[in-house]
């Protein structure tokens, strides 16, 4: 059978997403199953495209679509969001649900997973209730066996009734039977699937109905599924005796943790450094040709000194860092440990009177704040959802990390050069880091006690098993979804923020800059934060990218009309010490960057999640307040002890 695939666009209806046919004749598929069941990677298989994020009417939840033709028909998929019922208590439920429920898709494909098979059957249970046909295709096949789980598939479709392939999903041959399944469904008479057998009564409770999905699901899956252990699980329950223990549970996230940002910082160095030689190549052809072609001085200036300049910088500084810790977050996500972060600071969050899933928003947000609040749509609460998405700034991103770092390392690291010194780096900024998520607790605790009171609401937690890493899936997703949609983003806001700081440093009222008169009239307020009037001038010019901190300080001290190469370290504390700086101006400083206002993208995204102008702007004044406060206590203390 020849599979040939081609995407299609996405629209938007009443229902869900606009199923755009190439012919009339094409036949729509849903495409369900659980979380972590390789759902996608089946779709991407069959549709032979990766998948891309859209919103559905009214809904932050992701869908995609794409078309795929066999032998005798054309399909268009449509990949729903992944659920474990549908029995709704979420957004992505009630997606699945009404989408199923609509009379739109002619069949459904249902994804399982081989290795727990039992606990899938609910859905595959609830969408035989509500579908026209059905097809249940059991995923993962290889990692069943590699666990010596074996799956009579035969016995599995008799007991069901309809039709049940086996897969593996990367594998184009192993999916191409879905195909085959679906032909041959359509030119069957009607199905007669299996029909669970529910209490009989007028009304029927919930807790009645799932009891009774589960009841069957078990005594479907009798016979069916066969283990040659009995103790399969025995490797994945000794790792999280350890991983999610609570002697061990801690220990290990803040080591892992520090292992990421260990990691992160001593591998950007070095590609941050050609990144900038680079550029500064660059910048030397361009001024040539700006003199060859006579380009006006101030035009000149403003296009390279202002725009160039700040652009290059947040891709020099920011890109090397993010993508390599957005592939390291992705491979704890893929071997299925972000599960077990979100498990442990569960009973930390529900005491804040929060969900436990915003654990896993606040480790997206060391990467990037912007994709933290988007990845706060997995929170099915709102007012759970807005307590993740108003503190998700209060960790910081790898943006800040570069100024941080260059503050540890001139002041407190000392003289420890090479290896230790990234060492003792990665070891001061994970005590920020805990600063960091200490405060995410309390003022989460406080605006849920306030602004967002409420009770924590119940969720399901799926601990999935550990999986071998999918190197290829890692790379692109982390690239493409993560590292590239984020610095396209920085890039965008930026450039106009290098010509208004070109203006502020060179545009002159009675002799000296706009910058220069901007950080005069900040200064008096600064000093009670423990800063200078340049410092904190320089935090809202970074608005932009927070990248541009350093580089703008020293602009100023310099009084240059660009921004400067922040060069040898040396030179650096140096230039810093000449201008009053001290170890609690470092400090004052680095704590400012970590409670501050979030990046122009952070705040773009924030007003696109909440559809709001007022939380958005709450969302810059709450984190940029404490920060204020904290640096004022810091340096009151230090003023009265020395």
């Amino acid at each position: 059978m020849g599979l040939t695939n081609r995407a299609v666009g996405r629209g938007a209806f009443d229902i869900g997403p606009k199923i755009l046919k190439e012919k009339e004749s094409d036949r729509v598929i849903a495409l369900a199953g659980n979380p972590n069941v390789g759902k996608s990677s089946v779709f991407n298989t069959l549709t032979g495209m990766n998948q891309h994020t859209g919103n559905w009417p009214g809904k932050t939840v992701a869908t995609a679509q794409g078309r795929c033709i066999s032998d005798k028909n054309g399909y268009v998929f449509v990949d729903l969001p992944g659920t474990y019922s549908l029995l709704a208590h979420s957004a992505e439920e009630e997606v699945a649900r009404d989408f199923l429920c609509s009379g739109v898709p002619d069949a459904v494909v249902v994804v399982c997973d081989a290795t727990c098979l039992t606990r899938n059957m609910n859905l595959v249970l609830q969408t035989l209730e509500i579908s026209k046909r059905t097809v249940i295709c059991v995923n993962l096949l290889d990692e069943a066996k590699r666990k010596r789980i074996h799956i009579d598939l035969d016995l599995l479709s008799k007991r069901l009734g309809v039709p049940v392939v086996g897969c593996v999903a990367h594998e184009k041959r192993s999916v191409q039977q879905i195909l085959t399944a679906l032909d041959r469904s359509f030119e069957s008479e009607e199905q007669h699937p299996y029909q669970v057998r529910y209490p009989e009564e007028n009304e029927m409770s919930e807790e009645q109905r799932v009891a009774a999905l589960y009841k069957a699901a078990e005594e479907i899956c009798d016979g069916v599924v066969k283990s040659e252990r009995a103790l399969r699980d025995d490797r994945d329950r000794r790792i999280d005796r350890i991983l999610t223990g609570r002697l061990w549970g801690y220990p290990m996230m803040l080591l892992l943790l520090a292992l990421v940002f260990w990691i992160s910082i001593y591998g950007a160095n070095y590609p941050s450094a050609l990144l900038s030689d680079g550029f500064e190549w660059i910048y030397q052809k361009l001024l040539a040709l700006f003199y060859a072609l006579k380009i006006p001085d101030a035009l000149r200036s403003a296009l390279l000194d202002g725009v160039y300049r700040v652009l290059s910088w947040v891709v020099a500084v920011m890109l090397p860092p993010m993508a390599i810790f957005f592939p390291l977050f992705t491979l704890l996500e893929d071997v299925g440990y972000l599960p077990r972060v979100a498990y442990n600071l569960d009973r930390p969050f529900q005491k804040c009177n929060a969900c436990g899933k915003q654990a896993l928003t606040m480790c997206m947000g060391f990467g990037c704040n912007a994709a933290g609040v988007v990845g706060c749509r997995i929170i099915d609460s709102p007012r759970e959802r807005m307590l993740a998405i108003l503190t998700n700034a209060f960790v910081p991103c790898n943006g800040r990390f570069p100024t941080l770092i260059t503050l540890i390392t001139l002041f407190f690291v000392g003289a420890v050069g090479g290896f230790f010194s990234s060492v003792l780096s990665a070891f001061l900024l994970l005590l920020l880091i805990v600063l960091a998520v200490g405060m995410t607790f309390g003022v989460t605790r406080l605006l849920s006690a306030t602004l967002l009171r409420g009770t924590p609401s119940a969720f399901t937690l799926e601990l999935p098993p550990y999986r071998r890493p999918r190197i290829l899936h890692i790379l692109v997703t982390s690239v493409r979804e993560r590292t590239l949609f984020v610095l396209l983003r920085a890039i965008a806001v930026a450039a106009p923020a290098g010509l208004l700081i070109w203006l502020l440093a060179n545009l002159t009222l009675g002799g000296e800059s706009l910058l220069s008169h901007a950080a005069d009239f900040l200064d008096p307020f600064a000093r009670l934060m423990g800063l200078d009037g340049v410092i904190l001038i320089a935090f809202v010019l970074a608005f932009p990218a927070n990248e541009i901190l350093l580089p703008i300080i020293l602009m100023a001290y310099l009084s240059a009309g660009s921004l400067v190469e922040v060069g040898e370290l040396g030179t650096l504390k140096s230039l810093l010490l000449e201008n009053g700086w001290t170890p609690i101006t470092a400090i004052c400083t680095a704590v400012f960057c970590l409670f501050h206002f979030p990046c122009s993208t952070t705040l773009l995204t924030v007003r696109r999640e909440t559809a709001s102008w007022r939380w958005t702007a709450f969302a810059a004044i709450l984190p940029t307040l404490v920060g204020v406060l904290c640096c004022m206590a810091i340096n009151a203390v230090y003023r009265l002890l020395f």
